[in-house]
């Protein structure tokens, strides 16, 4: 861990050329529009606001030099506006740079700073390959240009819909070599787009919608990687990501990029941009008008990183951002904040005695911070922390602010409880407890851990458990950071596995399922070997799934936040979760799964029990629903549908698995359904033979199954019944009846004449109910004897 140090001065305005002319300027007011370093820190780039000729606009200049001329550059009113400073790097030398000075119109000049000699213009490109292009951003990657230029319609009373899409993003190589300076080919990054900002880091280009551009359009962001010729369209405090690969230039068109997305982005809120910077991790950093910082990920995933102070941004209000090593220095009217990149934590506030400041490049020095000011050069310093003064780990910072947000839920009062104000009370022992444990654990293996209090010790033989997966986790994650690309699918597949567990053995409320929901769409084939470790799912001997986890851990999976409690964020329960996995990974076992699950509900929950899972909807009902919502329809999906009906033995779905059978005309399948299923109850029983008589009646396809089928007829169906349901299902012929039909699929009393001379033979119900009195040996029975 890193804590500041001290902000002192490094040099003065008098120690470099300019730089009377620049504390001048500086303490006028008269801001410069821009102020940067060269990549190796030993030349400073000002542009000014606009100057009256002859005086200079663009002006580089020595900060620790020996000699050589500076540059000045200026324009008449007529030439076109400036939109690029920008240093890239020469690859013909390594370590070399160039200056692109680039204009409105594409006109870029190249410059280069040789030494004892100065500034020596290279050459003057034409970046644009049309006349009437206009450039509005411009940015550079490694030696490449990259820009968003506004290509206007040849027809001037061209559609307003058809004019806001005029823009296009392309990228251009610029080689510097001893004959001179080449671009390369323009490669189109996006075409037939709304007007775009770009930034661009070392492997991506970030496309951030301007001001200006139309309300769809601002409520996403793009993300170019052309290395993999990938384009990510993100809305990430929405939590949508999408990326989508070009094959070809027609798939790089902004219309036909978006065609799938329209609905659902058409939804969203638009961003909330003040300000964005790209960090040096290859991130995007941006400032909401509310003063959240947040960092997008090239994957388009975004990370919450700080909230500065100060309430609503104007816009305004100038917010710089600058990132050294791990730390992300912000400095907003007159304070500078310093915080930690990875953990969130505000390292160092700081008021400074001017509002505005400007960010300087150090190269090498990852541990310090320049700034230019109105007085000179400033360095603030970084120094590790020694263990004697080593503040609370980010760990333990985390407990309070749990804590806080724990407690100021369940509080009556509308005082607002800080960090601060729960370390000092002394009413909440909880977190002060597991924060002394904490640190106890963590200082181990650092120097000798100071004792702990008494009250802690057995706490601390409680959690030990804990701890050593946490410090294992822990342990894990350093692994996989540092692992060869082919370990780390093993790594990654473990991390998953304890993460599941560790959320299964906790409260699932829906923070928990929201979470467990990015792990199974993040990493699928991991969390499906995850679920299937922590439910110990197996198949036995017999080739029956069988599952040996704890009746918990069944509850979580069956239990937890209902769908309908859910909302429409898009998050499923837990069943539904793993079911998916079933279709996806293992599909013959998803019936076999509804059928184990059934077992464990009427062991955890008495029948009908409104907190039980199948109290609302029932588990195959909620598997079926997982199939309905696959893309793709097969014949294995029919199978699959037949199953989960037959695996929940409930009357309604076998049925409904009856008709389903017959509808396909399987009629084999039918006639095993129906003695399967007519053993397990009376009513059933009935309900399928009186299904199968009428199709019986109507046409002739169960007549090779009859001897199958007549021992099915329940005990209480007469005769005068049977023919009753036949004579209402036989079908309806246009013609006039004949006796002998030549058709040969009419019914005959023939066909029937078995399942009736079965009903006749039968004995009656109520003989067998006097039997044992009618073999009696004497009738009636003698009278008992009386007693004297």
């Amino acid at each position: 861990m890193k804590r500041a140090g001290m902000l002192r001065q490094v040099a003065d305005f008098s120690d470099f050329s300019r730089g009377r002319w620049l504390q001048e300027l500086l303490r006028r007011g008269e801001e410069p529009r821009y102020v940067q370093s060269s990549p190796d820190g030993q030349h400073l780039l000002v542009l000014q606001k606009s100057q009256p000729p002859p005086l200079p606009q663009v002006v580089a200049f020595q900060l620790h030099g020996i000699g050589g001329a500076d540059l000045e550059r200026n324009w008449q009113p007529p030439q076109p506006a400036l939109v690029g400073l920008l240093f890239l790097q020469s690859p013909a030398t390594l370590g070399s740079w160039v200056l692109a000075i680039v204009w409105e119109h594409g006109r870029t000049e190249v410059w280069h700073f040789v030494v004892a000699v100065g500034w020596q213009l290279l050459q003057t490109l034409e970046l644009c390959q049309g006349a009437r292009a206009r450039i509005v951003s411009v940015c550079s990657q490694e030696a490449s240009l990259v820009w968003c230029e506004e290509r206007p319609p040849l027809d001037a009373h061209s559609d307003v819909s058809k004019c806001a899409f005029r823009f296009c993003v392309c990228t251009r190589a610029l080689e510097v070599g001893e004959q001179g300076v080449r671009l390369g080919t323009v490669r189109i990054v996006l075409h037939n787009s709304p007007e775009y900002q770009v930034l661009a880091s070392p492997q991506h280009i970030f496309l951030v919608p301007a001001a200006a551009s139309f309300a769809t359009t601002s409520k996403f962001l793009l993300i170019c990687h052309p290395e993999k010729a990938k384009l990510t369209i993100t809305a990430p405090s929405a939590g949508f990501v999408q990326s989508k690969v070009l094959r070809s230039s027609s798939e790089s068109d902004f219309r036909k990029l978006l065609l799938g997305s329209v609905g659902l982005l058409s939804g969203l809120a638009p961003l909330d941009i003040h300000t964005s910077a790209v960090s040096n991790s290859g991130g995007l950093l941006l400032v909401s008008t509310k003063g959240a910082v947040n960092m997008v990920e090239p994957d388009g995933t975004q990370r919450h990183i700080f909230d500065l102070e100060g309430g609503p941004l104007a816009q305004d209000s100038p917010v710089q951002l600058k990132t050294f090593g791990s730390i992300l220095a912000c400095v907003l009217a007159g304070v500078l904040y310093l915080v930690d990149q990875n953990s969130g934590r505000l390292m160092e506030k700081k008021t400074l005695s001017m509002k505005e400041v400007h960010f300087l490049e150090s190269p090498g020095q990852e541990d310090s911070i320049q700034l230019l000011t109105q007085t000179g050069i400033y360095s603030f310093s970084f120094s590790k922390l020694e263990d004697s003064s080593r503040p609370e780990p980010c760990l333990v910072e985390m407990v309070f602010e749990e804590a806080c947000r724990y407690y100021q839920r369940r509080s009556l009062s509308s005082s607002k409880l800080t960090v601060e104000k729960l370390k000092k009370g002394g009413v909440f022992q909880a977190p002060v407890a597991l924060a002394a444990i904490l640190q106890h654990s963590l200082r181990q293996k650092q120097k000798a851990a100071r004792g702990l209090q008494d009250t802690y010790a057995k706490l601390l033989s409680t959690m030990s458990l804990e701890l050593q997966s946490y410090m294992s986790l822990e342990l894990l994650k350093t692994c996989m950071v540092c692992a060869p690309e082919s370990e780390v699918e093993s790594y990654c597949e473990e991390l998953v596995e304890q993460e599941v567990s560790r959320v299964l053995h906790s409260d699932m409320d829906k923070d928990n399922l929201a979470y467990l929901n990015s792990i199974f769409a993040s990493f699928p084939k991991a969390a499906w070997k995850a679920m299937r470790s922590c439910l110990q799912l197996q198949q036995n001997g017999d080739g029956l799934l069988v599952a040996r986890a704890t009746p918990e851990v069944w509850k979580k999976v069956l239990g937890g936040p209902h769908q309908e409690d859910m909302g429409q964020n898009g998050v499923v329960p837990l069943f539904e979760l793993i079911c998916a996995s079933f279709l996806r990974f293992k599909p013959k076992w998803l019936p076999s799964f509804v059928e184990l699950t059934q077992q464990y509900v009427s062991i955890s929950w008495t029948y009908g029990s409104k907190e039980g899972p199948e109290g609302r909807v029932p588990l195959y009902k909620r598997a079926l629903g997982v199939l309905a919502r696959k893309n793709k329809r097969s014949e294995a999906d029919d199978e699959m549908e037949l199953e989960l009906l037959l695996c929940s033995k409930r009357p309604k779905a076998v049925l409904q698995a009856l008709h389903l059978l017959i509808r396909l005309k399987r009629w084999q399948r039918v006639v095993e359904v129906a003695e399967k299923f007519s053993k397990l109850s009376p009513l059933l029983n009935k309900e399928i033979f009186t299904t199968l008589l009428a199709e019986f009646a109507q046409h002739r396809e169960l007549d090779p199954y009859l001897d199958t089928l007549w021992p099915l007829c329940p005990v209480e169906l007469t005769a005068s019944d049977v023919i009753t349901v036949v004579l209402q299902h036989l079908p309806h012929s246009q013609e006039d009846p004949v006796p002998f039909s030549s058709e040969g699929n009419q019914l005959t009393v023939g066909l029937i004449k078995p399942l009736l001379q079965r009903i006749v033979q039968r004995p009656c119900i109520q003989d067998e109910m006097y039997s044992d009195a009618l073999q009696s040996p004497t009738f009636p029975p003698p009278t008992p004897p009386r007693e004297h």
